[in-house]
């Protein structure tokens, strides 16, 4: 609401000084690009983040749900161009178990917003026998692509159902799992710094997406489209750029364990979730010198030692692409046939309880299961996708492993609820379309996976 000059000498002071902060209000609101986000939780720190469109000081209050009097503020951070006007705000020495609401301040105006601003953390539940671990849900899903006319393919646009993102966030999730393809960077986009960050912000700032990154706290892993041109592998010239906008725009609690690249992990009460890196390692198919590799050595020999050391209920090994599919096609991990085999041996080899896979890129979802003799424990892939791009359906595929009545063709999400006592836990994994309606759901014991 603006007003002329004519009109504002008009007007008695009392409304002058009415105009004078809602014209602040707004010039502060139309600096912020994206988010508020959450990213990691933990027991004691949270991180948040934030982008402007133009340098400007970010600053974050926050108070115990319901409780203003605990209010707290950060430090400024200033916003610059070099880091695509994003900052990272560390929320630190929190207390355990607790539901938090903040405010964002740009140039130390409030930015006001129609949905909830939250975060929370996880809760100090270890080493006390009258607490079990708290029950929670987590939402998870592949492949969001964002139109942007002129550079998007001829024809009927490829991205749509914006919707499935208020769908997500009226589930009210703890958590987001992005598993990968989370922009589509475009051939305009993928060999300059410039496209890259472009495309990041693009689809950051998708105004259906803005309630959901500002209330659930959000992780990510990468795929190819994210990472670079289709079916990218280590020889893409630009992965160190995409792999500062990666940093630059998720907020995960750690990266570059091992080789490098994305590779992390993280804690939710009793479960661990592996964060795989499927692009900065990946061999070229049909290389003639070497043994193919996905994840390369270095990487497995990361994921085998701390898998091994993980006392979790359940240890989700997230990554791009399909790994239990058998089918030698696209993608899937059947394409690398020694190195899938060497995945699953080793989780046999060396008695890992508890491991389930969960993949995306395929632009439909299933579920898949490898148990090779009665001894072995089933060995579970929940592939889910696609949010936004286009759909596939593999009709001629003989997924031989797919659980009956899973495959579902359309736009989804999943959802995984994990509840029960201590040691008797129970995952429950679940489709939805994009309006939230459930498509199916499968129950998965801890003691099945022991």
């Amino acid at each position: 609401m603006l007003f002329s000059t004519l009109q504002i000498l008009k007007k008695p002071l009392p409304f002058l000084f009415f105009v004078f902060i809602l014209n602040q209000g707004i010039a502060q609101q139309s600096l912020l690009q994206s988010g508020p986000m959450t990213g990691y939780s933990t027991m004691r720190e949270v991180m948040l983040w934030v982008q402007t469109n133009k340098e400007a000081d970010v600053q974050i209050k926050f108070w115990e749900t319901g409780n203003k009097q605990t209010t707290k503020e950060t430090a400024t951070i200033t916003t610059q161009k070099q880091s695509a006007f994003t900052a990272h705000i560390p929320i630190e020495l929190l207390s355990p178990g607790k539901k938090y609401e903040y405010a964002l301040y740009i140039n130390n105006k409030e930015c006001k917003f129609d949905y909830p601003l939250r975060f929370q953390t996880q809760t100090l539940w270890q080493w006390r026998p009258e607490v079990n671990p708290p029950d929670f849900s987590f939402a998870l899903g592949s492949c969001t692509y964002i139109n942007e006319d002129p550079y998007d393919r001829p024809g009927a646009p490829y991205g749509a159902n914006y919707e499935i993102f208020t769908s997500i966030y009226e589930k009210q999730p703890d958590f987001m799992l992005w598993l990968g393809d989370n922009t589509y960077l475009r051939e305009v986009d993928w060999d300059s710094r410039s496209g890259i960050l472009h495309r990041y912000t693009h689809t950051r700032s998708l105004k259906e997406i803005q309630p959901l990154l500002a209330s659930t706290h959000n992780y990510a892993v990468w795929d190819d489209h994210d990472y670079g041109p289709n079916n990218a592998e280590r020889s893409y010239a630009f992965k160190n750029t995409t792999l500062e906008a990666f940093k630059l725009f998720w907020a995960n609690p750690n990266y570059e364990l091992g080789p490098g690249g994305t590779i992390g992990t993280f804690r939710w009460n009793d479960v661990q979730f592996f964060l795989l890196d499927n692009r900065y390692f990946r061999s070229s198919v049909g290389h003639p010198n070497e043994k193919r590799t996905v994840l390369g050595q270095e990487q497995l020999n990361w994921l085998f030692d701390a898998l091994n050391v993980s006392d979790a209920s359940f240890k989700f090994v997230v990554v791009g692409g399909q790994l239990v599919n058998p089918v030698v096609t696209d993608e899937t991990y059947a394409t690398f046939p020694e190195e899938r085999l060497y995945i699953i041996e080793q989780v046999r080899k060396m008695n890992i309880k508890g491991v389930v896979f969960l993949t995306g890129d395929r632009h439909f979802s299933e579920l898949s299961v490898l148990q090779e003799s009665e001894d072995a424990y089933p060995l579970y892939d929940f592939t889910v996708s696609p949010l936004t791009s286009g759909p596939y359906n593999p009709k001629n595929e003989n997924n031989y492993l797919r659980v009956d009545g899973t495959l579902y063709t359309e736009r989804n999400f999943g959802m995984i609820k994990v509840e029960g006592e201590e040691n008797k836990r129970k995952l429950t994994l679940q489709i939805f379309d994009v309006t939230g309606k459930q498509v199916w759901e499968k129950s998965i014991l801890q003691e099945d996976l022991n």
